[in-house]
């Protein structure tokens, strides 16, 4: 006897993924990816349409090829590095994380920032999306782990800053700027900063919530708040990871500076060591203004420190064409990065 035919069953709940796609959805699944490469390309686009790249090529042609390998080696490092960072604050609660992958997370992260409005921040939820996805990390722990990682180059840029500002006094770019001891007082505060932040968080101090709390309670303020109790948590859980980040987080602004001297050597420019870091501090700041890679500040503040030093526009226009050829490199490769990992 023929059994009867058995009848469709329905997918249980929660799995609504055997369920027909609607016309509306289908449309919208198709869509989705002619958007994003749409709005990558607008990005793109609006970066390169004031890029001068007849001049950046000019530039390039004048280095050697060993030249342009260096730079281009020392870039590797240096996102080796800041991804190192991530990758052990990510491998305290999550050991299986693989570290090519968050490489190119971070460098699709750096293409997202570097092309929208704002001070080099906008790509950090692409780390986020990255770990839920892959990992199944929940929202607030895969969060947790970019506000740390950012705390980390922030206390690290903030050394960067005391050494900047410290450049600025003893290369005299303003005659009537501050004294050197009021400059060697800023360094210092800011260099004991940070370990003393890190002290108190770990234990379970949080002095900027607890200052900003004083003047208000709004949204942002409850944001520092929770992103200082979820260091202060890292820090006391995994203390030599949060060591090892550390170190590993200023070797990655020291390349950062070096590469600097680096463009400057190779394109003749003989300055100080203080004349340096002073030019190099005046294009960093330059990247803080709320503009798609500083356009136009960069080249403005390039002229304007190395023009205090006597060199000319010329070499200091040079300076900043390699920074633009090193930046929409990479810019654009993480782009594509970006666009891939939304696709997925």
């Amino acid at each position: 006897m023929k059994n009867p035919p058995s009848s469709p069953t329905l997918p249980p709940q929660g799995e609504g993924s055997l369920r027909p796609l609607s016309r509306r959805e289908r449309a919208r699944v198709r869509a989705r990816p002619i958007a994003l490469y749409s709005l990558l390309a607008i990005l793109l686009y609006f970066a390169l349409r004031n890029a001068p790249l007849t001049e950046i090529w000019g530039t390039l042609q004048k280095l050697h090829l060993w030249q342009i390998l260096a730079l281009l080696t020392l870039n590797v490092v240096i996102y080796i590095l800041v991804t190192l960072r991530w990758w052990l604050i990510v491998r305290a609660e999550k050991k299986d994380v693989s570290f090519l992958h968050l490489l190119s997370t971070r460098v699709a992260v750096f293409g997202v920032s570097y092309f929208t409005f704002g001070p080099q921040v906008g790509g950090e939820p692409l780390q986020v999306l990255y770990l839920q996805r892959s990992y199944g990390m929940t929202y607030t722990r895969a969060t947790s782990t970019v506000v740390m990682d950012k705390l980390l180059e922030f206390l690290a840029n903030l050394v960067l800053l005391g050494i900047g500002l410290m450049a600025i006094v003893q290369a005299d770019i303003f005659s009537n700027g501050p004294n050197p001891f009021a400059s060697l007082v800023v360094l210092l505060a800011l260099l004991l900063w940070t370990p003393i932040h890190i002290i108190l968080l770990y234990h379970g101090k949080y002095p900027i919530s607890a200052i900003l709390r004083k003047f208000s309670n709004n949204k942002f303020v409850r944001f520092v708040a929770a992103s200082e109790r979820l260091a202060g948590t890292f820090c006391r859980r995994h203390l030599w990871a949060l060591v090892l980040a550390i170190f590993i987080s200023a070797f990655a602004a020291l390349g950062m500076v070096f590469e600097f001297f680096c463009i400057t050597f190779f394109l003749g420019i003989h300055l100080s060591f203080w004349q340096i870091i002073a030019a190099w501090m005046a294009g960093w700041l330059a990247f803080l203004v709320p503009l798609p890679g500083g356009l136009g500040a960069l080249e403005a503040s390039q002229v304007f420190a190395f023009g205090a030093f006597g060199v000319s526009a010329v070499l200091a226009i040079g300076v900043t064409l390699l920074i633009r050829a090193r930046d929409l490199l990479i810019g654009g490769l993480g782009l594509l990065l970006a666009g891939r990992s939304f696709k997925k």
